[in-house]
């Protein structure tokens, strides 16, 4: 069984989480109407592998340190790749449909969940992008080099956020000190899988569809089309595939120990403050299903149909508000 992996009830104040629920609504309300100019028609099915591979590969936690793991957050992935607004919304379904449907992440932590893992990652994560795309060559290999980094710092980023939150809404008597040093420290670490992850999809990407990645609108498109480019069909089928495994596959072998949030939070004696998920009875909660005994194939139909569900919900939502009357390429 998959752990939970997101800030669960109560781990911040009540008022503390109105706050951040009130500017991530805000935040992604923006994000919305950027997207519906940034998004080009082209571009709508890799938002919505890019949706359904990020809640697939977040359920595979790997080992960063002893009794600690860590997961992708994907926000400096989807930003590199679709652009921070689009990448932004694309991260923030994942969220939601984790919390609503297998009971990951608190209801009234969604505020915090949000912004930590989709606006702050997204938003920062691409400002950091573009920071080492001016320092990198103008090549393929300075696009995957600059998304590791960017990747990397984007964990970290969302670390420093929330001890922020916990700075102005903490729930136990725990020095912020004390919280920023040991989620700084752990999230430096697993940052590195986050960059490594990223850099390797990205680069997946280019060598696919170079056409289609945001963050790389810059470069020559006769020296990265070294080969011919997948068909937009071609390209689906395949990047649905990779998730599908990632979702019901290599899920399987996700490590049991407490990731980043969970291991500080164990630490520090915050996780005494979390309360149980108003879903926890849920059909798919804790990403098993109901009524199925063996607990792999409960764990991949779990992880299939959380798959196909992130990508219809991003595939509906980008369809629903693409601007029909943008066609050519929005800049970097």
């Amino acid at each position: 069984m998959v752990l939970a992996m997101h800030a669960p009830d109560g781990f911040l104040e009540p008022r503390t989480a109105l706050v951040t629920g009130i500017i991530a609504v805000v935040v992604v309300g923006f994000s919305l109407r950027q997207a519906r100019h940034q998004l080009r028609d082209k571009a709508i099915p890799l938002a919505g592998i890019t949706a359904a591979f990020i809640f697939a590969a977040q359920m595979f936690n790997f080992p960063v340190a002893a009794g600690t793991t860590g997961h992708l957050l994907g926000g400096a992935l989807a930003a590199v790749l679709l652009g921070p607004s689009v990448g932004t919304v694309v991260v923030t379904i994942v969220v939601v449909i984790q919390a609503l449907v297998f009971a990951d992440g608190g209801l009234t932590a969604l505020g915090y969940n949000v912004l930590n893992m989709a606006v702050v990652t997204s938003y920062g994560g691409f400002a950091v992008f573009r920071l080492f795309r001016r320092m990198f060559p103008r090549t393929a290999g300075g696009v995957i080099g600059s998304t590791a980094l960017a990747a990397w710092a984007s964990v970290v980023m969302a670390s420093i956020a929330f001890s922020i939150e916990w700075l102005f809404g903490a729930s136990a008597p725990v020095p912020f000190n004390k919280v920023f040093a040991a989620m700084v420290g752990v999230h430096s670490i697993i940052g590195v899988g986050e960059g490594l992850i990223s850099a390797l999809a990205v680069g997946a990407v280019l060598a696919a569809r170079p056409d289609l990645v945001y963050g790389a609108q810059d470069l020559d498109r006769a020296q990265l089309a070294q080969g011919r480019a997948l068909k937009t069909r071609t390209f689906v089928l395949g990047g649905l595939m990779v998730a599908v495994v990632f979702g019901a596959i290599v899920s399987q072998f996700s490590f049991a120990d407490p990731d980043g949030l969970e291991a500080v939070a164990q630490e520090t004696g915050i996780t005494e403050s979390a309360s149980s998920h108003g879903l926890a009875d849920s059909i798919f909660a804790d990403y098993a299903t109901r009524g199925v005994a063996n607990e792999s194939v409960s764990l991949a139909v779990a992880g299939i149909v959380g798959t196909l569900v992130t990508l219809a919900v991003a595939g509906g939502i980008f369809l629903t508000v693409r601007d029909r009357r943008a066609r050519g390429p929005a800049s970097v």
